[in-house]
């Protein structure tokens, strides 16, 4: 059986796998488009789904455009918290060290653009949702991926929690 100090360690240590995985993914996926395909040229993989070369200068959603600084500095200062925590925090189930990595790593791919492109890279486009044009990048997905999870779980622990009487955890 692993003392708490070893499940700790093996806690933090697949929380920093997960996010130089998901950022190496990312910034390799982000690197590939920039030498195959031209800004504002798109490649076409099926009916409904292309890469799309465009490069977003300001926030989520392309909002604020020409004002990418403000949440480069919000982001950094947002993953410094989180990892800080993550790495000093109590123990916790290991699916969350996975989730929080992977919205660590896609944030910090998006950090790295700003600072090695000028801009995050955007490529992913799908087509022919109803009042969707938005295009968006692997690092993207996996901020999704992790945060979605882990909302819908705070809610199913919150109703344990009211259930039962006891203290999620």
């Amino acid at each position: 059986m692993l003392s708490t100090v070893q499940t700790m360690n093996k806690a933090k240590m697949l929380f920093i796998g997960v996010i130089l995985i998901s950022l190496g993914t990312a910034q390799l996926m982000d690197y590939l488009v920039y030498l195959h395909i031209p800004e504002n040229t798109a490649l076409e993989l099926f009916s409904f789904l292309e890469l799309r070369h465009i490069r977003n200068h300001g926030g989520v959603f392309g909002i604020m455009q020409g004002n990418g600084w403000i949440f480069t500095g919000f982001a950094i200062v947002a993953m410094l918290v989180l990892i800080g925590y993550m790495l000093y925090a109590p123990t916790m189930a290991y699916y969350k060290y996975v989730l929080y990595a992977l919205i660590a790593g896609g944030a910090i791919s998006n950090i790295l653009d700003r600072f090695i492109y000028g801009s995050v890279i955007d490529y992913i486009n799908v087509m022919g949702i109803p009042y969707w044009h938005y295009i968006f990048n692997t690092a993207d997905s996996l901020i999704h991926i992790g945060l979605w999870p882990l909302i819908i779980m705070s809610f199913v622990e919150d109703y344990r929690h009211k259930k039962t009487g006891k203290s999620p955890g």
